[in-house]
This record gives structure tokens, C-alpha cells and sequence, in this order.
């Protein structure tokens, strides 16, 4: 279960059992790879990898250098970041990354025997300077992003009582986006809304995107990555893709529409009859051994309705935007994976039904777990059109 370091240390930490279940298992991956040695990276608050196997959320820049029989180290930016990293990260020594990141790995790994002729596995979007210098010595750079991917497409148990804190989190800011927003709310002040709900409680942004249109005169059918400077006008339609995180990469994430301050017309009951019954269809097929064909198939009810989608109709997600990750029928950007899903996945199904002109369209959808049976349901918020005063 979660808990904190101290008092002062910051976010909240995963049981020391817990990191040394993923230490194990990239040893396991380094021995398939046969390489000696991990370089893990991460920057501006970006790459997975380091506070998965650290715990420390990446601020400027980070490093994890990981061996096998070697206790791991963790090169941090800025040197003011140094202090909060050496409370927070568990397991390794925490160390300044130096004027030049490329110098103080390069160090670190001759630290741990000759690099020429090494073979140094890479995790994260590793800087050209740090690749340039690890060729330049020698070192064979092996990828072992693919293979890292794999490891946090299987989620432990306390991974996903993160995730079940970060549903709670993220169906409280909807709430209060619904119950706070009315005609006059500008985009900016959904975002405060949102936001305002889970800051006190300790959660983080993750993401939490905004379509506002007309129901008479549509001209926008999926949420925006930025917001703009419309206001909510009675008789407009709202939809939202939510995502509130505990701990940084482990987010909820919630997708839903509202009318304002009135009902809805007939081709906005038509679109989100539609993205109901192709989530139920899917949330009733999810389990283990499902392909994505088949979810496809569950989910077709909505080109048989004369409609379409513009976006994925099921991503996984919990450290990072994984496998699998498809559209429905009509908006395949590229062939169907044929990874079966498991025990221990979470996968996102949000079925953005959409007009094919690309004027109207609604979101519906949320983050499940894949059980042994089945699938649970993370999120309680209702589902079905709802209605800001």
C-alpha cells in the first residue's frame, strides 16, 4: 500500500518489496538482452523510468545507472534538485549529474569495469550527447524501451491501488467541473475547477482536455489538448477527458459529455446512445486472451450507426500510454496488434463517437483493470449525457 517516506520527503513512496519486484525484473531483462549495464532516463518531467525504479519523479533531467550486482545510482538536475532527491528516491545513492550529464555516466559506468567493447542496455529518449559519448567508448547501446514497456504493461497489486486512488481523484474533479460550471464559465475556468479539486488532496495533473460547441451549429468532435478563450453558452455541449495521477504516473482517467443549461438535441442523444452501448459492449467482452479484433467487433455498433471515431478506441495506460492501442473499425491508423490482453492490464475504453464530417461528436469512457475473469471497473462516476445547470 502507499505510504510516505516522512513527512518531508514529498510524494508518496511504493513498499520497499514493491522496488525490489522491479529491480528483479529488469534484471531479468538485462540477462535475456545480455547486457551488463542500464542507463535509465528521464527529463522535464518526462520518462517513466527513473522514478519507476527510484521513485523519484523527474524533474530537470535524471539518470538511473543499473547493474545487476551493483547498487544503483541516481545522477540528478539541477544541483538544488539533489536535496529532495536523496529524501525521496529508495534504494540507490543519489548524486549531482555534473556540468555534463554524458561525462558523469561515462564515469559512473568505468566505475563498474571497461566499457570498450560493453554491452549498456538504454531505457528513456537518451540525449544524442550521452549516446554520441557512449559509442564514442566503445560501448555496444542496446534499446530496451520494447522490453521495459512490457514490464509496466502488468501491473502489481499496489500499482493498482495507486490507480484506484488516482479513479477517486480523477471522478472528484469532474464532479466538480459538472457541479462548479455553468453558461459564463470560460475553458480557463474548467481547468481551475478541475484542478481545484484534487490539489489539496495531494493529486497531480495528468492531463484534462476540453471540447466546447453548439449543439445547433457543432463544430468540434473531440476534446483539445489546449485550452481557448470560448465560455459555455446555454445550449452548447461539453466534453471532457479527464486524468488526475497519485504519484506522478499513475493516472485515472475519466471521459464524459454534458449539455448546458439544456437538452440535448436528437443527433447528440443519437452519438452518445451510441458511445454507451459500444462501452458496455466492450466492458462486458474485456478479459483475458480478448484480442483487439474481437473489441473492434463489440464496439462496431457504431459505423453500423453511420458514425465513426476520431479517437483511440482503447489505450492502455499507468506508466505511460501502452500497449495495446487501436481505433475502431473505420479509424485504424494502422493495422490491428495482435496482443491478447492479460491479468494484470489497464486499458482505457473511450469511444469518441463522431459525425463523419468531423463537426459533432461525444466522449464516454474510463480506465478498467484486467482480472483474472473479467475486468473491474476503476471508476464510479455515472455514466449516460449528463447536464450542467
Amino acid at each position: 500500500m502507499s505510504a510516505y517516506v516522512d513527512p518531508e520527503a514529498g510524494p508518496a513512496a511504493f513498499s520497499d518489496a514493491e522496488m525490489l519486484r522491479r529491480r528483479t525484473a529488469l534484471d531479468a531483462v538485462m540477462a535475456e538482452a545480455g547486457v551488463e549495464q542500464v542507463v535509465v532516463h528521464g527529463a522535464n518531467r518526462s520518462g517513466s523510468g527513473v522514478q519507476w525504479l527510484s521513485g523519484w519523479p523527474v524533474t530537470r533531467e535524471a539518470v538511473v545507472v543499473h547493474g545487476a550486482d551493483r547498487r544503483d545510482v541516481l545522477l540528478v538536475q539541477f544541483f538544488n534538485h539533489v536535496p529532495q532527491a536523496t529524501r525521496v528516491a529508495l534504494g540507490c545513492d543519489v548524486r549531482w549529474a555534473g556540468p555534463r550529464l554524458a561525462d558523469t555516466v561515462l564515469a559512473e559506468l568505468r566505475e563498474r569495469g571497461d566499457l570498450a567493447g560493453s554491452r549498456v542496455g538504454v531505457v528513456g529518449a537518451l540525449p544524442f550527447a550521452v549516446w554520441s559519448a557512449l559509442r564514442a567508448a566503445g560501448v555496444d547501446a542496446v534499446d530496451l524501451n520494447p522490453a521495459y514497456t512490457r514490464l509496466r504493461m502488468h501491473k502489481s497489486p499496489e500499482e493498482l491501488d495507486w490507480l484506484r486512488i488516482a479513479a477517486r481523484l480523477t471522478d472528484g474533479s469532474c464532479a466538480a467541473m459538472r457541479d462548479g460550471a455553468g453558461p459564463g464559465t470560460s475553458e480557463h475556468e474548467l481547468n481551475a475547477l478541475v484542478e481545484g479539486s484534487y490539489l489539496p488532496l495531494g493529486g497531480t495533473n495528468y492531463i484534462h482536455y476540453f471540447s466546447v460547441t453548439s449543439m445547433a451549429d457543432p463544430r468540434q468532435c473531440v476534446p483539445s489538448q489546449w485550452p481557448g478563450e470560448r465560455r459555455l453558452a446555454v445550449g452548447d455541449v461539453l466534453s471532457c477527458e479527464l486524468s488526475t495521477a497519485h504519484g506522478i504516473d499513475y493516472p485515472g482517467q475519466l471521459l464524459r459529455t454534458f449539455t448546458v443549461a439544456a437538452p440535448p438535441t436528437s443527433l447528440y442523444l443519437d452519438l452518445h446512445a451510441v458511445a454507451d452501448e459500444a462501452l458496455a459492449r466492450v466492458e462486458a467482452l474485456l478479459a483475458p486472451g480478448v484480442t483487439p479484433a474481437e473489441v473492434v467487433e463489440a464496439a462496431s455498433v457504431i459505423e453500423d450507426a453511420g458514425f465513426t471515431t476520431v479517437d483511440d478506441l482503447v489505450h492502455g495506460l499507468g506508466g505511460g500510454y501502452l500497449p495495446p492501442v487501436f481505433g475502431s473499425r473505420s479509424r485504424t491508423l494502422e493495422p490491428l496488434p495482435e496482443l491478447a490482453l492479460a491479468e494484470g492490464m489497464t486499458v482505457v475504453v473511450q469511444p469518441n463517437v463522431t459525425t463523419y464530417d468531423g463537426r459533432a461528436g461525444v466522449q464516454t469512457g474510463e480506465l478498467f483493470a484486467v482480472t483474472a475473469t473479467g475486468c473491474e471497473r476503476l471508476h464510479a462516476f455515472p455514466r449516460g449525457l449528463g447536464r450542467i445547470a
